[in-house]
């Protein structure tokens, strides 16, 4: 078992720098930040997770520029975006930013995405709410073009360009894992179409267990083994049991939530460090 640490970077909290030191001197595999690019004030689209939406998320900051600071400090630490929003993003941009992350870091990057919830957001950036997952595939599958061929080139409904130089190459060979969020049956599919990983937030064990069948079947039927799907729990409950359980259904990370505040994060990071070896 894996274990990684979810912090979200902002002007009030440790510096992603400070926090990756922490993370990685007690023995954790990952750190994974969010992405927001702004919040909208209209908040017509509420929050997924019920109530206000956490003030944490109005400072949000850039995920690859944390990532980037956190590479300097550290050897080991995977450097995780928990999600990247590719819908926000330009895929020839986004493409030469991880790679350039990758080649800097020596290969260390893990690029968790997702399609979002805000649809105000998105649609500040030119991507409708109804669209959205096609978007996701064709930039996805367009970064994957860009980082495998020499000359590459992608024509689709969203996204095109001619053929086109862009380097580096990211380090890990063909690509960087590509890890997608969400707990739906659409979402397992999509998985198994195009990512490496699927990483829902946590759900009840019960449900868990039985999309991690639903998966394992899927990528059967598509002819693609089901071993080649790494699978995470975003946010895991730090406790034994859970994560026992964890193990016993071949769930590869335990991804724990820190706080944002070094003297509220690091007695988290020494509890939660506790069950790394239990």
């Amino acid at each position: 078992m894996k274990y990684g640490i979810f912090f979200a970077p902002g002007e009030r909290t440790m510096s992603a720098a400070d926090a990756a030191i922490a993370i990685e001197q007690r023995g954790f595999e990952s750190l994974w930040v969010p992405e927001h690019t702004h919040i909208p004030t209209s908040r017509r689209t509420p929050f997924p997770g019920g109530g206000d939406l956490p003030k944490s998320y109005l400072y949000t900051m850039d995920p690859f520029v944390c990532l980037a600071a956190a590479a300097a400090v550290t050897k080991t630490l995977k450097l995780a975006t928990g999600v990247c929003l590719v819908i926000e993003r330009d895929p020839i941009v986004l493409a030469k930013e991880v790679a350039s992350l990758d080649l800097t870091s020596g290969g260390r990057v893990i690029l968790g995405i997702g399609a979002g919830w805000n649809a105000e957001e998105m649609e500040n950036h030119g991507t409708a709410f109804k669209t959205r997952w096609k978007l996701l595939r064709e930039r996805v599958a367009a970064m994957k073009a860009i980082w495998t061929q020499d000359e590459a080139s992608y024509h689709g409904e969203f996204v095109n360009f001619d053929s086109m130089w862009s380097y580096p190459k990211p380090v890990r060979k063909p690509h960087p894992p590509i890890l997608m969020g969400g707990g739906s049956s659409a979402v397992l599919r999509r998985v198994v179409n195009y990512c490496d990983g699927w990483m829902p937030v946590r759900m009840r064990m019960a449900d868990f267990l039985a999309r991690i069948t639903e998966i394992r079947r899927l990528a059967e039927e598509q002819g693609r083994d089901p071993k080649s799907i790494s699978i995470s729990s975003f946010s895991a409950k730090p406790e034994k049991a859970y994560i026992d359980k964890l193990k016993e259904a071949g769930v590869e990370r335990a991804i724990f939530f820190g706080a944002g505040s070094a003297a509220k994060l690091l007695p988290q990071l020494d509890e939660y460090a506790k069950l790394i070896d239990a």
